[in-house]
């Protein structure tokens, strides 16, 4: 980790140099490459902000077991209105009301996460000074007010997230680390793309070059009478075909060089990448097993797995807790009144609720109990579907795995067929100098030169891509033996 931040704080160095230098060529390692795309790539600013997305919705239900305190008031309120009054003889009448009234309340409630209830304490204040003839006021205090709100057999929702938004937020931190993981695997994409299209380049120029020398040893031999008119017009066709191989060479690496700085997020388009591809790779024997264990304690799908197993239990809960419903209400306080704000609160008098309120559906016709059987029901997909996910993560791993170990010898294989085919066109060129081969051996040594050479490149990206691949699932480095992490709290406060 300590070598990623100081490779990454020498790029953030660096990049406005580059930024700044017009139509100067600048070289770029691999590893330069991807670290740069996880500072400044679209798909890592985006990855960052799921983040900090998932890091906030945690903070919420974090924040949501802890005391709430309000405080609520109205300063002041003003009422002047005629209201209906019924008189002594049962006849209504109308009277004019005007009053003045304040009023406040301080409230703390906890949600209490073993039983899913509510306590709340509350003080409270009320002022009503009644206008007009006589005007006098009143004072009403609740100095202390305990209230008790709880639902029996209902689903406990606070202890069901206890143990879902945990691994909400662990499935997040680990699909960030997954995310930048994919970003070095664009990153590979693209850089490979730009070497395999300088080479394209590099190999269309010098066959241009090869096939007008060659042209012009066929119209000498020609003139001597040592070939027929047919090779001279196949060599003429040769150099037609390598120029116009070179215009689509340079249009290919003109674009992948953009599409390089785009995914970087390198806006100066006069500045050329020119990338140092790596001579060397690290041999490094995967052994499933050990790759699997990683990715089960590492990967997201497990805790994504874990979360939806018990996602798929709370709805379960939820709707049996549904079939009937009770609920304790209980209110314990003092209040006092009196004409001056000190008499409010003394003598004080008791205040008490208590409350049960029960609803059970007689005949709902099997609604509820409906309800109960879908849940379950949709339960048994979910168990399924994780099973069957499980089982296909294991063998996609497995396959990886065997892709990328018998990888390692395909670049062993493609270098040395890349050095014979090299070794068999230069001899059939000095062959047909001598005229001992036609142009169709010629042709045919260099159309195999040309391939093995861009199948080495092809073998050197398929193994970094599958290694990182393989480091995107398992979250753990196999050739330093040690785990991907990243500084969440920094990133999460706006540091890269």
């Amino acid at each position: 980790m300590t070598r990623y931040l100081i490779r990454s704080i020498l790029l953030l160095l660096l990049l406005p140099l580059w930024n700044g230098a017009r139509a100067e060529k600048v070289e770029m390692t691999l590893d330069q490459v991807i670290d740069a795309a996880r500072l400044n790539s679209v798909d890592a600013a985006v990855a960052l902000n799921n983040l900090r997305s998932a890091y906030w919705q945690y903070r919420s239900y974090r924040a949501d077991l802890l005391p709430e305190v309000n405080f609520n008031a109205a300063l002041p309120s003003y009422f002047k209105r005629y209201s209906s009054y019924q008189q002594s003889d049962g006849t209504y009448t109308f009277v004019r009301s005007s009053n003045l009234s304040l009023s406040g309340t301080l409230s703390m409630s906890q949600k209490l996460w073993f039983s899913g209830g509510t306590i709340s304490l509350q003080t409270s204040f009320d002022m009503m000074r009644q206008l007009g003839r006589g005007a006098y006021s009143r004072y009403m205090s609740v100095p202390a007010l305990l209230t008790l709100n709880q639902p029996l057999f209902a689903a406990n929702s606070v202890k069901w997230n206890r143990r879902i938004e945990p691994l909400r937020y662990r499935e997040a931190k680990a699909q960030f680390l997954s995310q930048t993981e994919t970003v070095a695997m664009s990153a590979i994409s693209n850089f490979f793309n730009l070497v395999l299209a300088i080479e394209n380049l590099e190999i269309a120029r010098q066959n241009l070059a090869n096939d007008e020398k060659l042209y012009e040893v066929a119209v000498a031999k020609h003139n001597m009478g040592k070939i027929s008119e047919n090779d001279v017009r196949q060599m003429h066709l040769n150099v037609l075909n390598s120029r116009s191989a070179l215009t689509n060479a340079e249009t290919d690496r003109t674009n992948c060089q953009f599409r390089l700085l785009s995914f970087l997020g390198i806006e100066e388009e006069d500045m050329e990448i020119v990338p140092v591809v790596p001579d060397r790779f690290p041999r490094v024997d995967l052994r499933f097993n050990y790759v699997l264990e990683k990715a089960l304690e590492n990967n997201r799908f497990a805790y994504n797995q874990r979360r939806r197993q018990i996602e798929a239990d709370y709805n379960v809960a939820q709707a049996k807790g549904n079939l009937r419903s009770i609920n304790v209400y209980a209110q314990v306080g003092l209040t006092g009144t009196g004409d001056v704000p000190s008499a409010a609160y003394s003598p004080l008098k008791d205040n008490q609720v208590v409350e049960i309120g029960v609803s059970i559906p007689l005949i709902d016709w099997g609604k509820r109990k409906g309800r109960v059987k879908v849940a379950e029901s949709n339960r048994e997909v979910v168990e399924n579907t994780l099973r069957q996910e499980a089982t296909d993560f294991r063998q996609n791993l497995f396959v990886l795995v065997e892709r990328f170990n018998n990888q390692q010898q395909q670049v062993e294989i493609a270098a040395l067929a890349d050095t014979i085919a090299d070794q068999r066109y230069k001899t059939n060129v000095e062959t047909f100098m001598i005229g001992r081969i036609s142009t169709l051996d010629l042709n045919d040594s260099q159309t195999s030169r040309d391939s093995q050479h861009t199948a080495y490149y092809n073998a050197l990206f398929y193994y970094w891509y599958y290694y990182y691949q393989i480091r995107s699932i398992a979250l753990w480095d196999f050739i330093t033996d040690s785990s991907i992490e990243a500084d969440f709290d920094r990133l999460i406060k706006g540091g890269k």
